[in-house]
């Protein structure tokens, strides 16, 4: 299946753009898709924290993707 990932921040910057498609297998879930996009984009094992969100609500790795999904990745926010 593919999955189109949206990206703020600093993730963004390195997909070099909002949205990056990803083949997954069925079942595949966020730990996995988190482990795929590290191989692709190398930057994002820099990164403190990376959390995932899945049809607007954090999701832990363990979540299991569907094809319809929005999958968000939310960067590391700093801020004053």
């Amino acid at each position: 299946m593919e999955i189109e990932v949206v990206a703020f921040g600093i993730a963004k910057d390195i997909i070099k753009g909002k949205q990056v498609s990803i083949s997954l297998s069925d079942n595949f879930t966020v730990g996995e898709a988190r482990k795929k996009l590290s191989e692709q984009y190398p930057d994002f094992s820099k990164l403190t924290s990376l959390r995932f969100a899945v049809n607007a609500d954090y999701v832990q790795d363990d979540y299991v993707l569907n094809p319809k999904d929005e999958v968000v990745l939310i960067p590391p926010v700093s801020g004053g």
